[in-house]
């Protein structure tokens, strides 16, 4: 007689197995990965704790089970990630959108809506474009330029755009940070690598192993891509516009220092956790 696992025995199993493996939260990765299996809300599971999951269902929760073990991030695993209550595809060849990041689109959106109706922005390194994208898509007159220097990220943000509708709004561009770009913008928006390149080996191995490491690396101390982009990036901007960059922890001052040869003033803004996220630099 074939065992019959339900969706309450199977989410109970999965997160025990989990917490063996040292996976960082076992409940919810289990609860995301049956939900996404099973095509439903999270709340479903919680409503149907009794219902018994089909062979298929259960082979195919199985070989995410064994993905996750092996520290494929989640957002891989089921192909997405939620940013800004909007749905974006993610694969290996792009950054897994944080909510830290969001501190950095509200902050851009609530900067460029006040530079008129129609702003015209750049984003830099937008591997699945969840900034570029999310501003977009509060910004319905916004016009924006996005630049990868992976072309397949590059084809996964376009997919992202046509998928949000707002394809006919971004022009995508591959190529090294501003190089590509010409013109003037309202804002110049990026959250380029900087992880110290001694600090990569104590990332999680979700992030470590699974991520591009182009998308993490920013140099000896950092701050790298920061210096090439606060230099560069007065030409492209607008009188009264702005550059808006995401930090780590402890880089909001030397970003903003290394912005003030070329800036009138800068600002920075906190995250959820009370650290300093993002630097915005004035021309």
């Amino acid at each position: 007689m074939q065992e019959i696992w339900t969706i309450g025995r199977i989410l109970k199993w999965t997160e025990q197995y989990f917490k063996e493996k040292g996976i960082e939260s076992p409940r919810l990765d289990a609860e995301v990965l049956l939900s996404h299996i099973l095509g439903r809300e999270r709340i479903y599971l919680y409503v149907h704790f009794d219902e018994p999951l089909e062979p298929a269902e259960l082979a195919r929760y199985r070989d995410a089970i064994k993905q996750r073990v092996q520290r494929v991030p989640v957002a891989y695993i089921i192909g997405e990630k939620e940013f800004m209550g909007l749905t974006f595809k993610v694969t290996e060849d792009t950054l897994v959108p944080r909510p830290d990041t969001e501190i950095l689109v509200q902050a851009a959106v609530e900067r460029l809506r006040a530079r008129g109706e129609a702003p015209r922005f750049a984003d830099i390194g937008t591997g699945s474009g969840a900034i570029c994208l999310s501003v977009l898509h509060f910004l319905p007159k916004a016009q924006a330029d996005t630049v990868d220097i992976s072309p397949a990220a590059r084809a996964i943000a376009e997919e992202n755009a046509a998928a949000l509708e707002v394809a006919d709004r971004v022009t995508f561009h591959t190529g090294d940070l501003l190089a590509p770009l010409a013109g003037s913008y309202d804002a110049i928006l990026s959250n380029p690598p900087y992880i110290p390149d001694d600090d990569i080996a104590a990332l999680a191995p979700e992030v470590r192993l699974k991520e591009p490491h182009t998308a993490l690396a920013g140099g000896k101390d950092g701050l790298d891509f920061y210096r090439r982009l606060t230099a560069d990036a007065p030409a492209l901007l607008k009188d009264g516009g702005f550059l808006a960059l995401e930090v780590g922890i402890h880089q909001a001052a030397p970003v903003a220092a290394l912005a003030v040869p070329s800036f009138s003033r800068t600002e920075i803004l906190k995250d959820y956790a009370g650290i300093e996220r993002v630097v915005i630099a004035w021309k």
